[in-house]
């Protein structure tokens, strides 16, 4: 009697024990960490994570695994964006209210339909954004878009910055303090500071001030990153010992001086957010992708609307800065290349989640204004990637090496010729999982 259950049991449990088994073969591999692409590649996935990888005539596949033919295509690591705002804006409106989980949740799946499979959220959460960041990693395999989050940032009291209803302002060094324990209570990935006056329009946070959030990061082991917009903040900051600059210096060329100390201090441009800049004076006119259905996928009918119309458009233009905003960004794009030729240290990051910066096309904008900029796919595709990760110490994410997270793009065309091909979305996975 045992003997026969036994016969009959196993094979129901070889089937169940391969059933989280998946193997992708016959594509072409580009696997974020800048080698050459693999041909004729083939991965195996076990319980969201890679088991093996390496050439399919090599493949050894286990049996009763599922097998994905991907013959034509291209597979890259999942993009990692270090530089978003979850769930605060609904259309073109912005609001605490407007953050709840629904929303945050709505974000998270637009992002992953664009092959956005990380974001950091920088600084404008709420409290239910860590936790439903808690629930993602008490399993590592989310359906939806990996979340890390700077929880509450930090503004200057009546200054430029945060999220009203979200954000703080802090006028003393012991309101720092105060603030610094609570984060780090709840275990935030990373300390954001906005240091900017609005060119000119608000309070900057004093430098003091700065340097007691980041010192006292610093002293709670999280790192801190700092929305920046002059030359002379950036130097100040970085020489604090800043860990990251959240946006591109915009108000001049960088210089040797600004190089050195990055390297020196280990500073990254944490995130260009070019395709920021791009929204500062594109919605001027009918947007160039406002009917291309990889921008209105991610959208909703009426946004699209109030981008056509002449009255949103007049609105855009008449902002008293409208003539300087092409100039930031050609200033920004200079400034990124000079960083990278220097060998300082880079990510990726767009600034997405505000009105008019949609969350997920906004990060293939970016990917083409950085190649505009002078760099080459490949190093665009390593700062998504392999490089975001690692500012992360997302020890499992951003290659698709053994024992990684299957976090990845499958794309008809080669992102290494072009780099629009990444819009060329044939299915994205998170953990080994298929989402869209």
């Amino acid at each position: 009697m045992r003997s026969s259950f036994l016969k009959a049991f196993l094979p129901l449990l070889a089937i169940s024990l391969h059933a989280e088994i998946k193997v992708l073969k016959n594509f072409t591999l580009i696997d974020g960490t800048g080698k050459a692409p693999v041909a004729n590649a083939a991965m195996i996935v076990d319980s969201g994570r890679i088991t093996w990888v390496g050439t399919a005539a090599q493949l050894k596949a286990p049996a009763g695994a599922e097998t994905i033919d991907l013959a034509g295509k291209y597979v890259m690591p999942g993009i990692i964006n270090l530089h978003g705002h979850l769930g605060a804006t609904v259309d073109l409106k912005q609001s605490a209210d407007n953050l709840t989980e629904a929303n945050v949740e709505k974000n998270l799946k637009t992002y992953a339909k664009y092959g956005v499979t990380t974001v950091l959220s920088m600084g404008t959460d709420k409290d239910l954004v860590l936790t439903m960041r808690d629930k993602q990693r008490a399993t590592g395999r989310p359906g939806e878009t990996r979340i890390y989050s700077a929880g509450q940032g930090f503004i200057f009291t009546g200054g430029y910055g945060g999220l009203v209803g979200v954000n703080e302002g802090v006028s003393t060094v012991a309101e720092v303090n105060k603030q610094l324990d609570a984060l780090a209570a709840k275990k935030v990935d990373m300390v954001k500071l906005w240091l900017d006056d609005h060119l000119g329009e608000q309070k900057k946070m004093p430098y003091d001030i700065a340097k007691a959030i980041i010192d006292g990061a610093h002293k709670r082991n999280l790192p801190a990153s700092a929305h920046i917009f002059y030359l002379a903040d950036a130097k100040k900051l970085t020489g604090f010992g800043v860990n990251g600059l959240a946006h591109s210096v915009r108000d001049l060329p960088i210089d040797q001086e600004l190089l050195d100390s990055m390297k020196k201090h280990g500073t990254w441009q944490l995130a260009g957010t070019l395709s920021r800049e791009g929204t500062m004076f594109v919605y001027a006119k009918a947007p160039f992708f406002v009917d291309d259905p990889f921008f209105t996928m991610g959208v909703s009918p009426a946004v699209v609307q109030t981008l056509k119309s002449s009255e949103y458009q007049k609105a855009q233009a008449a902002d008293p800065h409208f003539a300087h905003y092409a100039e930031f960004l050609e200033t920004a794009q200079k400034n990124l290349k000079k960083q990278v030729a220097a060998g300082v240290k880079y990510g990726f990051g767009t600034d997405s989640g505000p009105p008019g910066r949609f969350p997920g096309f906004l990060e293939h904008w970016e990917m083409s204004l950085m190649v505009e900029a002078g760099l080459t796919p490949s190093q665009v595709i390593q700062s998504a990637t392999k490089n975001a990760a690692e500012f992360l110490k997302a020890k499992d994410l951003g290659t698709l090496e053994k024992s990684k997270w299957a976090d990845l793009i499958v794309l008809d065309k080669n992102p290494l010729d072009d780099i629009k091909n990444t819009r060329t979305i044939q299915a994205v996975y998170i953990a080994g999982n298929k989402v869209n």
